[in-house]
Order: C-alpha cells, then sequence, then structure tokens
C-alpha cells in the first residue's frame, strides 16, 4: 500500500475501534499497530532519521484524516507527531536509538513538573505531569523538569521509569488515555534530555518551528477533523430523518439549508486559513529561512481560530440533528464531547488571544510558547 492507502486504512480501522477506545479510556492495540504501521505518530521527525520531509502540511492532513475517524485517535496522531519533533534537539548518534525508525511512539509532557538533581552524566528526576495522552503506548515517554543548575530540561523516560495513575475520567477524549503519570528518582542520561532554549542540533526545515507551534497545529487539525466528520454525518442524518411535525425530510428544510452552509463555509474558510498559514512558512522554512515570530503568530492565530471554528461548527451539526443526536447511537454525540476538549488545551485556548492581540497591536509580550 501507498502511504496515503495506509493512512486511510489505519482510519477505517480507528473508525471500527471508537466505541472501544472510549469505553476503554485509551486506544485498542490494533489501532495502535496501525497508526504506527502507517508512519502517524512521526509526521514530525527530521528526514535525516527516516522522517518524510513533509513536515507540518503531513501533520495537519494526517491529524484531520484520523480525527475524522475517531477524535481520540487523531489527537494521539498530533501528539506522537509533535514530539517526534524533539529529535532535532538530541545527538544524532542519541536519535538514532530513541527513533529507531517512523514507527516509534513518543509522548508526554513539556511543562516542567518535575524537579532533576544533576548527577554527573545523568540526571535524577521525580514528578508527576497531567495530560499524558496516548503514553501507555509509547516507547519513549517525555516530562519536563526544572533541575538544581537552574536549566530546565525535556527528558525522555523508558516506559518501565513510568507509573501511570488512573486518573482520565473525562467528559471527552476519553480515548485518548490522557491520564497522569509521574516518575520517582527516576536516572536519565543527560545525553537523554535538553535543555528548554538550546538551538536545534539538527538544521532541517522542519527544525526551524518551536514544538509549541507544531502542537498548537496538531490539537487544532484534531479539531478540523471531529468538525469534517459532524458534518457528514449531518449530511446522512437529513437525508434520512423527517423532523416531528414535518412532512418533508430535514435536508429539505430551509433553515436547516441555511444553517448547514454557514457551517460548512466556516469550517472550509478556517482550514484554508490554517493551511495558508502554515504552507508560508513552510516555503520559507523550505528556503532555508527563519520562521519568525511574526510567522509562529500567524499559524497560532489561525490554530486558535480552527479549533473555535470546530466547537461552533459541531454545536451547529449537533443542534440541527435535533433529538436524534443525543443517543449513544449517534456519532454526533462524540463529536461534541471531544471538540469541546480542543479548545481546553492551552495551544489553542480563547485566551491565546489575548498574547497574540499584543504582537499585532505593537505590545511587548512573551513568545516563548508561541
Amino acid at each position: 500500500m501507498t502511504v496515503t492507502e495506509q493512512i486511510e486504512a489505519a482510519a477505517v480501522l480507528a473508525r471500527r475501534h471508537a466505541d472501544e477506545a472510549e469505553r476503554e479510556r485509551r486506544l485498542p492495540a490494533p489501532v495502535v499497530a496501525a497508526l504506527r504501521e502507517a508512519g502517524l505518530f512521526t509526521l514530525c521527525l527530521p528526514e535525516v532519521y527516516g522522517g518524510t520531509g513533509l513536515g507540518p502540511r503531513a501533520l495537519l492532513e494526517g491529524v484531520q484524516t484520523v480525527a475524522e475517524a475517531d477524535g481520540s485517535a487523531g489527537w494521539c496522531v498530533g501528539i506522537a507527531s509533535t514530539t517526534s519533533s524533539l529529535a532535532s534537539y538530541l545527538a544524532p548518534d542519541i536519535a538514532d536509538k530513541v527513533f529507531t525508525s517512523t514507527e516509534t511512539a513518543t509522548g508526554g509532557v513539556f511543562a516542567p513538573n518535575a524537579t532533576g538533581v544533576i548527577d554527573g552524566d545523568a540526571v535524577r528526576v521525580t514528578g508527576r505531569w497531567q495530560w499524558g495522552s496516548g503514553t501507555q503506548h509509547c516507547d519513549w515517554i517525555v516530562g519536563g523538569a526544572r533541575c538544581d543548575d537552574g536549566s530546565q530540561r525535556v527528558c525522555f523516560f523508558r516506559p518501565e521509569q513510568v507509573e501511570f495513575h488512573d486518573t482520565w475520567y473525562t467528559a471527552g477524549m476519553r480515548g485518548t488515555g490522557s491520564l497522569d503519570f509521574s516518575v520517582d528518582d527516576a536516572i536519565v542520561p543527560l545525553e537523554l534530555t535538553y535543555r528548554v532554549g538550546d538551538p536545534p542540533v539538527v538544521d532541517e526545515p522542519i527544525s526551524r518551528f518551536p514544538n509549541f507551534t507544531l502542537l498548537a497545529l496538531g490539537i487544532a487539525a484534531a479539531g478540523l477533523g471531529i468538525a469534517r466528520r459532524a458534518l457528514d454525518e449531518l449530511v446522512d442524518l437529513a437525508a434520512a430523518k423527517t423532523p416531528q411535525f414535518s412532512t418533508r425530510s430535514l435536508a429539505e428544510s430551509s433553515y436547516a439549508q441555511t444553517e448547514f452552509a454557514r457551517a460548512e463555509v466556516a469550517w472550509r474558510a478556517a482550514r484554508a486559513l490554517l493551511h495558508q498559514e502554515v504552507g508560508d512558512a513552510w516555503a520559507r522554512a523550505t528556503a532555508g529561512e527563519a520562521v519568525s515570530v511574526d510567522d509562529r503568530v500567524a499559524m497560532r492565530l489561525a490554530a486558535a481560530h480552527a479549533a473555535a471554528t470546530s466547537v461552533t461548527v459541531v454545536d451547529a451539526a449537533w443542534t440541527l440533528a435535533g433529538g436524534t443526536a443525543v443517543y449513544d447511537a449517534s456519532p454526533l454525540g462524540r463529536c461534541v464531547r471531544d471538540v469541546h476538549v480542543v479548545t481546553q488545551h492551552i495551544m489553542v485556548a480563547p485566551k491565546l488571544h489575548e498574547t497574540l492581540g499584543k504582537r499585532l497591536l505593537g505590545v511587548e509580550f512573551n513568545a516563548a510558547m508561541i
């Protein structure tokens, strides 16, 4: 199969297992295996380590395709793939050992919730993190730590060093398995860490995109995929459903036609803006230019807009579907639950507009997380 066919096949499998993923609160093993085989956990891996070299464009397409099938699976693809970009910050021989193939799965949390004590050529790490999306199926798990030498480091842990805590009982994105995880005096060689703020070791176009930017793009693409699924579900429903007290199908309702058209164009416009901004930045990166602060602001603005629009679109589809949508048998219910988690993520949350607005208005702002 071609790569595209593998991705589509993985999406079909994710759709088939979506109920199981939501029930078990993690991705089922067959879905994980299919996502691995399709290279969907390493879409941002530098080309020198076997990555595709397609960069954030492949991230947007891959995440959206899988999220249309199951929002949780798409979310996990985005998290793992953006984590794979961290190979840029490891020494080449170490990155080769971590990312042994495009099937390697990584994930975790960059927030420095742990403490680290430098001990010779290693660091001893103790701490706990929330939102460990997909970490139960990862080959390596990352966690941020504040170290006693004043540095902030991102550390790569083996699964056997990590304890998982059964905390993931949520309204939406249940299948992501985003539970808490912790380490207790885990010894990590310094070569399996990097200091936050250090430049990448690899000089490739993907290495010019900050990880926070890539993370926001992945989350936004998951929202767009969920919204696309909601619209498609409504098309099928509208043709078959005759609303109560009506003699015409929902598709023949002038109100439904108007509101659906508004939702459809909102989705298309949000997706187009996101792809435009990412495409412009990628073109500069592939030409050897830096991804500027203004590039990053433009992409983050588009990502936040895509996430917010996805919520609006899904809510519109849910409302138009009427009482049919409230039943567990309707995929629209999962779309609603999942999409409202998207805008809760700090990378695309509404509060981000304050930071971006400062830059747009020429006011001093902190670009560290943009």
